[in-house]
């Protein structure tokens, strides 16, 4: 019996990868929030957080940066190089979001065809990889803030670009949570994570 492979190697081992990142960045970032924090009362409990200190979360968040843009990078070029992201996250529209989202909700979204995404992890995967590029270029406003005036800029300034940063991280940890809340519904999705097929 032959086994069709859903997803490659290479998109397995960025999404790993990726995951990993992405915790020790949220994790790092929330240390180094708690060092300065943005808004008012909002602290995070240092059981979630990495590093013990603000100098230590900025080495944990600074060392980790260089895996998430890196593995980013060749992630989105793959995909785009080889037709991956035109086949299977292209085209979506708002009607066939809301008629998937309408029939998620109601529990009436198939899920046999482990291979298509439905126009709702179209649109969430589409979001996740515009947000990890606003994540990367607020983050670079923050920290070379100086180098890069016009990055800084546009972000609306340095204050401004610690709060987009700070949303863009929330955005993506709020996709993290439904992820793994849709993985525990679908199960065989992690298998295909994990063996491809």
């Amino acid at each position: 019996m032959s086994y069709t492979t859903i997803q490659p190697a290479w998109v397995r081992i960025a999404h790993w990868v990726n995951a990993l990142a992405v915790v020790l960045m949220v994790m790092s970032g929330w240390q180094i929030y708690d060092a300065s924090p943005i808004f008012a009362g909002l602290q995070f409990p240092s059981a979630i957080t990495l590093g013990g200190w603000l100098g230590g979360a900025l080495q944990w968040h600074f060392a980790v940066m260089w895996l998430l843009v890196v593995n980013f990078l060749v992630y989105v070029g793959l995909n785009i190089v080889s037709g991956r992201l035109r086949r299977k996250l292209l085209p979506v529209s708002i009607g066939s979001i809301a008629k998937d989202l309408t029939a998620a909700l109601r529990g009436k979204l198939e899920h046999e065809d482990l291979s298509r995404y439905n126009a709702v992890q179209k649109f969430a995967y589409l979001v996740v990889i515009v947000d990890i590029a606003l994540v990367i270029l607020s983050g670079l406003a923050i920290w070379k803030s100086v180098q890069f005036p016009l990055l800084r800029t546009l972000m609306g300034g340095y204050d401004n670009a610690r709060v987009v940063h700070f949303v863009a991280m929330s955005v993506l940890v709020a996709f993290f949570v439904v992820h793994i809340a849709m993985v525990a519904l679908v199960p065989r999705s992690l298998l295909v994570m994990i063996r491809g097929r």
